[in-house]
């Protein structure tokens, strides 16, 4: 087999150039090599990176039986469990899928629209005139909030303030390029004690694995079929045989949901605040856009505004929270762009390449969400959730929570970058994230917003 091209440094320098600077990794050999290249990682099988929308079409639309993403996905399992989605395959996969989907799609997302809104305005409302604040972890804030009601229903009380807290802390431990090696290098997950890196990981995880299944041990006791949470749909859900879902698998998938669903939104809605505030012309328009409702936040009206729309699209494009999909380990000999890949072989759709292609989008390196009202893009041109069986199952509700925080924050306040540089994006476990040093400040109030009480 003749792996396409690819950088011929050892595998360990390539391993900590991609775990250090992924972007630079990524530009640096797709100049140099084209829309296919070759990734060597320590510790990793040959991992083929392509940025080519024909193939990635190929790969997204074969059979799922060609490959095994969660077998690819298994340096995730520290974070998330042996029976979380992203690291099944076949029927398992697809069976968890199921049962999973329904919660975030329809009536039952839009019931969370007033409590995205008002969890916002707290957060934001918190923060002192003309003082600076870091935006991440304030939008961390929210979309923890809201995911911890909308999957707990817990919005108080000494298990939701813990489980917030070690949550927060448990992905901060993770947060950086250094810290994020732990993740990909096996060799430094060694337990020696409270303050060891990896020893302190555990401890949080095993507290957060308590906390998690005294709720389920307790929401099974005191079972209300009535409740609106993704707890009691996971509950209620059966599958094709009539089978609910175990206590473990409860568990894994809630903190996949609870880790992913509010760590990769968070991350998202504060670039579209960077840019927003980055560019004066953005804002005018975009508040423009809000004033023309009459203040009057009504969520399925904000969801259909074209401008906000396209920014939040733009903001997924240029900095993707994902820098490739999950990737697909080859189980047959498979054939794309001339290659014939063994079984055993990962290819990955890399999604920040893609959306960097100058051919698809002119000036890739500007933030322009014009680029989304002018033209539509295929799902193999634009895909900042992955696609087919392994799109991200909360992209509904992801992107229903960004334009509601975002109309919100613009509609109730004027705020400014403390500092309105150019900010690179940096590591933050496998995605990619804004720098804790982006800081906001709020510089005075705007007229409120009436958002309607969903009923």
């Amino acid at each position: 087999m003749k792996l396409p091209p690819g950088p011929q440094a050892p595998h360990i320098i390539q391993l900590i150039h991609w775990i250090a600077n992924p972007l630079d990794y990524l530009e640096s050999f797709s100049q140099r090599y084209g829309d296919i290249f070759t990734a060597r990682w320590s510790g990793f099988a040959p991992f083929v990176i392509l940025s080519n929308p024909q193939a990635i079409q190929e790969v997204l639309t074969t059979d799922a039986k060609q490959f095994h993403s969660g077998e690819g996905n298994q340096l995730l399992r520290p974070l998330v469990g042996n029976y979380s989605m992203f690291l099944l395959d076949g029927e398992r996969h697809q069976r968890q899928r199921q049962l999973l989907t329904p919660p975030f799609h329809g009536e039952r997302m839009k019931a969370y629209g007033k409590l995205i809104c008002d969890i916002t305005t707290e957060v934001i409302g918190r923060e002192r005139l003309g003082k600076a604040f870091r935006v991440r972890s304030a939008m961390q804030e929210v979309s923890l909030r809201v995911i911890l009601d909308a999957v707990f229903g817990m919005n108080e009380g000494e298990r939701f303030n813990e489980l917030k807290q070690i949550l927060a802390a448990m992905l901060d431990a993770v947060s950086s390029p250094v810290s994020s090696s732990v993740l990909f290098l096996p060799s430094l997950q060694r337990d020696f004690g409270d303050w060891s890196p990896w020893g302190s990981f555990i401890r949080r995880q095993k507290r957060i694995d308590q906390l998690v299944y005294t709720e389920i041990r307790q929401r099974r006791q005191d079972f209300d079929p009535n409740s609106a949470d993704i707890l009691t749909l996971m509950m209620s859900a059966r599958d094709a045989k009539g089978q609910a879902m175990s206590d473990e698998e409860l568990h894994d998938e809630l903190l996949t949901l609870l880790l992913a669903g509010h760590e990769t939104t968070a991350s998202a809605i504060a670039w579209a605040l960077y840019w927003i505030h980055h560019l004066p012309e953005v804002r005018d328009k975009l508040l423009k856009e809000l004033d023309n409702l009459g203040g009057e936040l009504d969520p399925s009206t904000v969801m259909k505004l074209p401008y906000l729309t396209a920014v939040c699209q733009e903001t997924l494009r240029i900095y993707p929270v994902a820098m490739l999909t999950s990737p697909r380990i080859v189980q047959s000999p498979y054939q794309l762009m001339g290659y014939e890949f063994e079984p055993g072989t990962v290819i990955s759709p890399c999604i920040y390449l893609t959306h960097h292609r100058e051919d698809l989008y002119p000036e890739p390196k500007r933030f322009k969400p014009e680029r989304f009202l002018e033209r539509q893009f295929s799902p193999y041109e634009y895909f900042p959730f992955g696609g087919s069986d392994r799109r991200c199952i909360g992209m509904a509700f992801a992107q229903y929570e960004m334009k509601l925080v975002l109309a919100t924050i613009l509609s109730r306040w004027e705020l400014a970058l403390a500092d309105n540089r150019p900010v690179a994006p940096v590591r933050r476990g496998v995605t990619l994230a804004p720098p804790t040093s982006l800081k906001m400040v709020v510089t005075g109030q705007r007229t409120a917003a009436k958002i309607p009480v969903q009923v």
